[in-house]
């Protein structure tokens, strides 16, 4: 199924480091039709690393959409009662988010937003960026990966001699797995050689 015309939003968590990886996905995604609704944790809206400023991520995704970044839970909220969104994009979804959505825990403007697309029994689509994949976000992850309306951008280890628990996954695969997702499917070969 494609995207165009659908109705995406596509959350960015703090996964500093990859940032950088997924803007040219929101760009894709924007080039095939898709509207583009943006929402921001509260490490990406506020903290500025050495990947770069919480200003310099704003001004690249204002870039992709017409629509207000969301930044907070109020803001988020809306998108259940209103049905906002046609499916959901957490990318990347850091460790901390993984941890909080397999155990209920709605405390972030991300959070709330998977909680109200979840709601109306649309697709979740996690893009994991996580140094404890493989270690104590691994039971999360199975978790998520038997949970409906839950799917995951094809991911594996970034480094695994140099950080042996990290999963990262294939920000490029973005796409093909909405596509595959809208249909009601996890996309195949889930976990792959990065």
């Amino acid at each position: 199924m494609a995207v165009n015309g659908k109705k995406i939003g596509f959350a960015i968590t703090g996964s500093h480091c990859t940032i950088d990886e997924i803007i040219p996905q929101v760009e894709r995604l924007v080039q095939a039709g898709a509207e583009i609704y943006p929402i921001l944790s509260l490490a990406v809206d506020s903290t500025d690393t050495r990947f770069g400023t919480a200003q310099k991520w704003k001004e690249a995704i204002k870039k992709y959409t017409k629509q207000p970044i969301i930044t907070t839970i109020v803001g988020a909220e809306p998108i259940g009662p209103q049905k906002i969104l046609d499916v959901l994009v957490v990318a990347p979804c850091t460790g901390n988010t993984v941890a909080k959505l397999a155990n209920g825990i709605t405390d972030t403007p991300v959070l709330m937003a998977i909680k109200a697309n979840l709601r109306n029994q649309r697709p979740v689509i996690l893009a994991v960026s996580t140094n404890d994949g493989l270690s104590m976000n691994a039971k999360n992850i199975g978790l998520l990966l038997n949970t409906k309306n839950i799917f995951m951008v094809p991911f594996g280890q970034d480094n695994p001699h140099g950080k042996p628990n990290s999963l990262v996954a294939d920000m490029s695969k973005i796409l093909e797995t909405i596509e595959v997702a809208l249909e009601g499917k996890q996309i195949q070969p889930l976990l792959v050689a990065k």
